[in-house]
């Protein structure tokens, strides 16, 4: 059984909806003594447990990926990223980067938000991307690889997407009619999801669906 403050958590898109509430979370659990984020820019809040990492995505420092469990929560949008390039680096590259350096550093478990319908031979270059991401992760053989896969996500982002706020407005009205693998999924259930499986003790590679989401 895993003694209180014993472990190190590194989180990754901790600026972003799921990354925020992971983070908040983690500071709280007994499990970990020290959780590390890794950003670009500051977060706007603090904690004792807390380390701010400032880091170079393009040009990563593998002593920075230090960490028992590693939680990332990357992700960008076609129009923010302005092109296939960029948004494949951010949601592909950084992720596989930072999983490669954290195995290199002893890491025991990796768990990642890609989203539903993550499929290689996806018509849709965003599913394809996700698929990638995921087989990829797959290959490294981490000891325990969880794969946490939302549908629309409902929440604050603290930043304005009109196309998803339009989409998660839509949702709402409609979700109970949809099939609940479809249902959108608050933020805070999918970073529920992430703490509470980190500490189940699992192996392997496991894949969580946006239904199974819902009940964290």
């Amino acid at each position: 059984m895993i003694s209180p403050n014993s472990k190190t958590a590194l989180v990754v898109g901790a600026t972003g909806l799921i990354g925020n509430l992971l983070a908040r979370q983690l500071v709280d659990s007994p499990v970990y003594e020290k959780v590390k984020v890794l950003v670009r820019k500051s977060l706007n809040w603090q904690h004792p447990r807390l380390q701010q990492i400032t880091f170079d995505f393009d040009h990563p420092n593998g002593l920075l990926v230090q960490a028992d469990d590693i939680f990332c929560c990357l992700g960008t949008t076609m129009k923010k990223a302005g092109s296939k390039e960029a948004f494949r680096k951010v949601d592909y590259q950084y992720p596989l980067d930072i999983a490669r350096l954290g195995l290199t550093n002893g890491a025991k478990q990796f768990g990642i938000v890609t989203a539903m319908g993550a499929d290689t031979n996806s018509l849709f270059f965003y599913n394809r991307v996700k698929g990638e991401i995921e087989r990829d992760l797959s290959a490294l053989n981490y000891p325990a690889l969880l794969i946490f896969r939302p549908s629309l996500l409902l929440g604050n982002r603290g930043e304005n997407r009109f196309g998803e706020k339009f989409a998660e407005g839509a949702m709402k009205l409609l979700n109970p009619l949809i099939p609940a693998k479809y249902k959108g999924i608050e933020g805070s259930k999918v970073a529920n999801a992430m703490v509470t499986t980190m500490q189940q003790g699992l192996t392997g590679k496991h894949v969580f669906e946006s239904d199974q989401l819902q009940n964290f």
